[in-house]
């Protein structure tokens, strides 16, 4: 199987990449280190990262990437990303094309692609709604209420999941845990869920060290900024609680060295799944033998409440849970262990990468 495998960037990552790998001029070298950082690896599939010549790896929206390629092929400078994405296919003689940034090249990208390819697979784990995936072959992800509503549209779905990344396992082994709680992601008083538990947690920050990496939002920026406190932006201020302990966004293997410092990783859910659960943190905490603190809902196997994570049911819950694991950490640290052991068990690359061609012969 001739393999692409398209990705799209999360905009405050590719900008940190491309500062900090300067001296990657060549399209090759650019992806490799894109690939060694690691950021989205639990998506890609086994050939990709293991650098098999009969797959292809590029990510479709980065224009200093894609460019590059381009000037390397000789192309025109002012060739569109679309354009440039189907020269690569074309040129690797791709037979199946698999794309995790869909919202970006839906159906109309795909009744351009070349003869050579024969399947093509879609994974979008978000509601999509306008948004148009009917030519896909397949749309995949690990939420089955976003999958009943793909089927719903008349297109073909299927349960696909993200896989343990190898690299964790040099991470997992770490015990030196100083960090008492993270959380990294978005906080949003839209999130309202998500919020009041943030802000629970927050509370303990007296006594335990707690860490949140968030994303703000340009308007959270000036409004917390010296000139946006003289100016009426106040809603978009982040509680005083949240401010004391927020760090800026990691990523990659920045990431999961951040994790491997921390004793508990905590997750929410921001309501587009309904009540299934199994978001990309709940993988890389457990990936990294941090005790994962979620909220309550129907995870993917191996996920079970009081054996490999604990989940909340309340904000209040939240907290009291916190002060518990921490009061104990010894027995949760093999709460921890014991996840790690099943994400290698149930969600390793060889049986991500079997399903996968299962699902594409299947089709």
């Amino acid at each position: 199987m001739r393999l692409f495998q398209n990705s799209g960037v999360y905009a405050p990552y590719l900008s940190h990449f491309h500062q900090v790998n300067r001296e990657a001029t060549t399209f090759n070298a650019q992806v490799e280190m894109f690939l060694e950082d690691r950021f989205g690896a639990l998506h890609f599939l086994a050939p990709v990262l293991a650098g098999s010549c009969t797959a292809f790896f590029t990510n479709g929206d980065d224009e200093i990437l894609q460019r590059t390629w381009a000037r390397e092929q000789g192309m025109s400078p002012n060739a569109s990303l679309e354009s440039i994405l189907l020269a690569q296919i074309e040129s690797h003689r791709t037979e199946v094309f698999y794309n995790l940034d869909p919202m970006r090249y839906s159906s109309e990208f795909v009744r351009k692609l070349p003869g050579c390819v024969r399947r093509t697979v879609a994974w979008r784990a978000a509601p999509s709604p306008g948004a148009d995936f009917s030519r896909y072959d397949l749309v995949v992800c690990n939420f089955p209420t976003i999958l009943k509503s793909y089927e719903a549209r008349g297109w073909r779905a299927a349960y696909f999941a993200p896989a343990h990344d190898p690299v964790m396992d040099e991470y997992a082994l770490n015990n030196d845990r100083p960090i008492d709680v993270l959380f990294v992601g978005g906080y949003s008083r839209h999130h309202t869920r998500r919020a009041a538990v943030l802000e629970a947690v927050a509370a303990l920050r007296d006594h335990y060290r707690i860490e949140f990496c968030l994303n703000r939002s340009r308007f959270t920026r000036l409004a917390e900024s010296p000139l946006g406190r003289l100016a009426p932006l106040g809603k978009y201020r982040r509680p005083k609680e949240i401010r004391a302990i927020s760090r800026d966004p990691v990523f990659g293997r920045r990431l999961y060295s951040l994790i491997s410092k921390s004793k508990i990783v905590l997750n929410g859910a921001i309501d587009m799944a309904g009540e299934d659960r199994g978001n990309m943190r709940c993988f890389e905490a457990m990936g990294c033998s941090a005790l994962l603190l979620s909220d309550a809902g129907v995870y993917p196997d191996g996920m079970r409440d009081n054996e490999t994570l604990l989940t909340y049911a309340s904000p209040s819950k939240a907290h009291g849970l916190v002060r518990c694991v921490l009061n104990d950490w010894t027995c949760y640290a093999e709460m921890a262990k014991r996840a790690t052991r099943v994400m290698r068990s149930l969600y390793n690359k060889e049986g991500q990468w079997e399903e996968f061609t299962r699902l594409v012969s299947d089709i």
